[in-house]
């Protein structure tokens, strides 16, 4: 529901003199809820559950291989010798695999949450929308919002996990499991801070239809600050730093 809020929020067209479709994130729920259902809330989910195990086993993967990688570059054999901008770089480097992985069902995902209530286009789910966007671009169209999607994530959170994970914990002793909770919840808001203007992006992208298909990143940043300025580039930062 966080992410479903969150994408309604951040592909909402606003429009000079006239009220939004939405003032925030509790009155998308509201709205949702009232014309769609608990159902309307949980749009697009299949896609995100058929991928989550790939992707995070890739993630991780690239995280292990960054840090190897980074290893070799400092002559080093343990990973507690790597710096935390190190360890910046091998999180970053973890997005290159997922993205492979993620950019499609990220596509997937977001053009099911913002169809419209009582829209018959996709009754059959993620497999109609599949067969509808490789009808209108084939393959490539799948991946449309790859971009975004990369350097959204490739800002990467470890290098703020690692930080707080030696913080929180005293010289000698053994990590414990609220201090990992605790880094890995902080690392994520942190990471949303500076990801969200990319993430906006992305799903502006990824829903683009008609006139709109086929602007990139800088087009898309350079009319959302000229028409619905700056704060639009942060809609649905709270939902994000909820879920984070």
């Amino acid at each position: 529901p966080f992410d479903l809020v969150k994408v309604r929020l951040q592909t909402m067209k606003v429009t000079p003199g006239q009220a939004p479709p939405y003032t925030g994130a509790m009155d998308v729920a509201r709205k949702v809820f009232a014309r769609e259902g608990v159902r309307g809330l949980y749009k697009g989910m299949t896609a995100p559950l058929v991928g989550v195990t790939p992707i995070f086993a890739v993630c991780f993967w690239g995280y292990d291989l960054g840090k190897q990688w980074m290893k070799s570059i400092r002559g080093v054999s343990s990973d507690n010798e790597l710096s935390l901008v190190d360890i910046g770089i091998a999180g970053g480097f973890s997005a290159v695999p997922t993205t492979a992985i993620m950019a499609p069902g990220e596509r997937i995902k977001c053009v099911m949450q913002v169809e419209p209530p009582g829209s018959t286009r996709f009754q059959g789910g993620a497999s109609d929308v599949v067969k509808h966007i490789l009808k209108e671009g084939g393959v490539r169209s799948l991946y449309r919002g790859t971009a975004a999607t990369l350097w959204r994530d490739g800002i990467g959170s470890f290098g703020v996990y690692e930080w707080l994970k030696r913080t929180l914990t005293p010289q000698g002793a053994a990590l414990s499991p609220m201090a990992v909770v605790m880094a890995g919840g902080f690392a994520g808001v942190c990471n949303w801070l500076v990801a969200i203007p990319f993430d906006v992006i992305k799903s502006r992208i990824q829903t683009a239809e008609g006139a709109e298909v086929g602007k990139g990143m800088v087009t898309h940043a350079k009319e959302m600050l000229a028409k619905e300025g700056i704060t639009s580039l942060y809609r649905g930062a709270g939902p994000a730093m909820l879920r984070a």
